[in-house]
């Protein structure tokens, strides 16, 4: 599927809009390779010796990383050490011509650079500055170094994640991506809100705050009960039943929503009628009491049967259902082909297919650009700004 700027001609939602960033790892690139695929034009500086660190995570595609990849297409890449005086006036031209400033860098670096919002503020008044961090600029935890697998913890993820004899870790950078994906949402309202008052914004980002918010399900049983969910493994912790189950070549995933699905699964899949009225089993409450007891009755069910033989029983009984896939089935899942999900980005050691962006904006494609290689666009943007960069 080839991704054009707009399908119908239009330009992109964010073209004209320029955004610099002192970003590296993954929060704050997720953040910017939104608004590049939407049209901005954006400008990542990097160190000259070696950029962003996710370059080297490791070199899984023909010698490109896995993350960078999936995180920097459609950027410009400027090789520049801030800390210089050449580098710290590049930097202050770039700000000068920027509708928004995003960094990620550790607690305190991007003031003692110069480049603070309070001063940025003053010279830069429509300027909308993103600083994304693990705790927020201030409390006791500010100075706090922080990576994604940190916060799962700090958060409580990880008590909620894994098996009841095991905890674990979400197998994603779920910190990183809540932060960048809550870093973009309020950069657009930032930008929103520009139009209406004439200016900029200071944005603060906290990867623990933005995932303590997704931990509110479970905070609020613990507030309003005193108990802790349980860990589940690949079933719900508050619902039953609702999960995965073993079949004969595979498992499915089920989910029980209200007991009028109940009813349909016991009659239907399970061909147990009787358990539709069974004391214990009448609410999900009482099935979450004993779920043991009903998990057992299912997975001797689902064993005598194929995942296409459950599949099917599911869908005669109106049960919302899911294959159990593995990174193969994912790629060749029928549902991306069918609505021509998968494109290639061009990228310094050659294409590799990408994922097209679910922004899913009516009439327009996103501007799914090249993956840049390391300064490959330093001197185009000094020769913009009418600089000239020796040694």
């Amino acid at each position: 599927m080839e991704q054009s700027s707009s399908s119908s001609n239009n330009p992109l939602p964010l073209a004209g809009v320029r955004v610099i960033t002192l970003e590296q790892a993954v929060s704050a690139p997720f953040c910017s390779r939104q608004l590049a695929d939407m049209g901005a034009d954006v400008v990542k500086i990097e160190r000259p010796d070696g950029g962003d660190f996710a370059r080297s995570y490791d070199a899984a595609l023909n010698g490109l990383s896995a993350y960078f990849a999936w995180l920097n297409r459609g950027k410009r890449s400027v090789a520049l050490d801030v800390k210089s005086e050449i580098g710290k006036t590049v930097m202050d031209r770039l700000l000068e011509t920027a509708d928004v400033f995003i960094h990620n860098l550790a607690p305190g670096a991007v003031e003692r650079l110069g480049w603070g919002y309070e001063l940025l503020e003053k010279k830069f008044p429509r300027l909308v500055w993103v600083g994304i961090s693990g705790y927020g600029p201030d409390g006791p935890f500010k100075e706090k170094k922080a990576y994604d697998m940190l916060i799962q913890a700090e958060a409580g993820v990880v008590s909620q994640t894994g098996t009841p004899a095991s905890a674990a870790k979400v197998g994603m950078s779920i910190a990183d991506i809540a932060a960048g994906m809550y870093g973009y949402s309020s950069i657009l309202t930032a930008l929103l809100n520009r139009e209406k008052t004439g200016r900029g914004q200071r944005i603060d980002i906290s990867m623990f705050e933005c995932l303590t918010e997704w931990m509110m399900p479970s905070l609020n049983v613990f507030m309003g009960t005193g108990k802790t969910p349980l860990r589940a493994g690949q079933r719900h912790n508050m619902i039953v039943p609702y999960g995965a189950y073993p079949c004969m070549d595979g498992e499915v995933m089920i989910a029980i929503q209200n007991e009028r699905e109940w009813k349909q699964f016991c009659e239907i899949v399970l061909e147990q009628p009787e358990l539709t009225h069974a004391e214990n089993y009448k609410t999900n409450h009482l099935r979450l009491k004993n779920r043991v007891e009903i998990e057992e009755i299912i997975e001797r069910k689902f064993r005598s049967f194929s995942t296409s033989a459950i599949i099917e029983r599911l869908e005669q009984a109106s049960i919302a259902n899911a294959s159990v896939n593995d990174l193969p089935g994912v790629l060749k899942h029928p549902q991306l082909a069918a609505r021509e999900r998968w494109t290639e980005v061009a990228g310094p050691f050659g294409s590799i297919q990408a994922l097209v962006p679910p922004h899913n904006l009516a009439g327009i494609s996103p501007q799914m650009g090249k993956i840049p290689a390391l300064g490959e666009h330093t001197q185009e943007l000094l020769t913009e700004l009418g600089l000239e960069m020796s040694g």
